[in-house]
């Protein structure tokens, strides 16, 4: 799903991204997002399927470095948890590697609690 182009919309699952017109549609609702909220969520969505260290996330979200402690990445990923799911109940879209990021991959929630339980 990566984009080279700032203004091109990203699409998947039933989320809709256009980072050009600071909208985000979730099937044919849109979702009220921080400006900060859509730089971290296009972010993620243009690295789908990777791993993103949260530094790496910080650097493109709040254009700086990430300072040891600052814990804005990851109170900014829980906002967008939260906005997403209530938006697309049913559905996950941002997953937690600890120690090394966040990962972009839309699944259905029941496919997320299968291969929690599977392992």
């Amino acid at each position: 799903m990566e984009s080279a182009v700032q203004g091109e919309a990203l699409h998947t699952a039933q989320l809709e991204i256009r980072p050009s017109e600071g909208l985000v549609l979730a099937g044919d609702r849109t979702v009220a997002l921080s400006v900060r909220e859509l730089r971290l969520l296009t972010a993620l969505a243009r690295r789908e399927g990777r791993v993103v260290a949260r530094a790496e996330l910080y650097a493109l979200a709040w254009e700086g470095s990430l300072r040891p402690g600052d814990r804005s990445v990851d109170v900014y990923v829980r906002r967008l948890r939260v906005k997403l799911e209530h938006a697309l109940p049913g559905w996950r879209f941002i997953h937690t590697h600890v120690g090394f990021g966040y990962r972009f991959s839309p699944q259905r929630s029941h496919d997320v609690h299968t291969t929690a339980t599977s392992r």
